[in-house]
C-alpha cells in the first residue's frame, strides 16, 4: 500500500546517506507549502582524512533579517574521530520553500505571514537541508528522520 501523501497529511520520513564527502549532500529538498520537523540525524565517522574533522548540517533558504534569498544558514558543525558516532536530536522546524521576497528586517505580522504563506514558485526558492564533512577524504554515513506535513 503506498504512504498517503495528499493535502492535510502528515508523515514520518527518512534517509541514509553513506559516504559523506566534502561534497554538500542534501536530505531534504523542500516541496512547496511543505513543513519539516527534523527528529534526528545520526553522523558516524567511518573515516577521517584527518583526526577533528568536522560534519556540518545547513540550510539553503532565506535570511528574514536581510531578505536574502538561498542564504546557508548553519545548524550544527561537529568535530569528529574515527569511528565515532554524534547525534543531533535538537527538534527545529522549516518551511519547503522561501516566501514573497521582502525588505527586511522581518518586523511586521505581513512579514511572518509571507514566510509562513510560501508563495514564491519555482526550483531556485526551495529550501534545501544538507550535511557535509571538512575534506574530500572522510567517510560519514549518515541517517535522518523527519516529519513532513502537507499543507498544500
Amino acid at each position: 500500500m503506498a504512504i498517503a501523501r495528499g493535502a492535510g497529511t502528515e508523515i514520518i520520513r527518512s534517509a541514509h546517506f553513506e559516504g559523506v564527502t566534502s561534497t554538500a549532500s542534501p536530505m531534504i529538498y523542500g516541496v512547496r507549502h511543505h513543513i519539516y520537523t527534523v527528529l534526528s540525524v545520526i553522523c558516524f565517522a567511518e573515516g577521517l582524512q584527518a583526526a577533528g574533522n568536522y560534519v556540518r548540517m545547513y540550510l539553503t533558504g532565506y535570511d528574514s533579517d536581510d531578505g536574502a534569498a538561498q542564504e546557508p544558514v548553519y545548524i550544527f558543525k561537529q568535530d569528529m574521530s574515527v569511528d565515532s558516532t554524534f547525534v543531533w536530536n535538537d527538534k527545529f522546524s522549516f518551511n519547503g520553500y522561501e516566501p514573497v521576497d521582502f525588505a527586511g528586517p522581518l518586523d511586521s505580522e505581513a512579514k511572518q505571514d509571507a514566510i509562513a504563506d510560501q508563495l514564491v514558485s519555482g526550483d531556485s526558492n526551495r529550501q534545501i537541508l544538507y550535511i557535509q564533512a571538512e575534506n574530500a577524504s572522510d567517510n560519514f554515513d549518515v541517517h535522518i528522520t523527519f516529519i513532513d506535513q502537507n499543507n498544500a
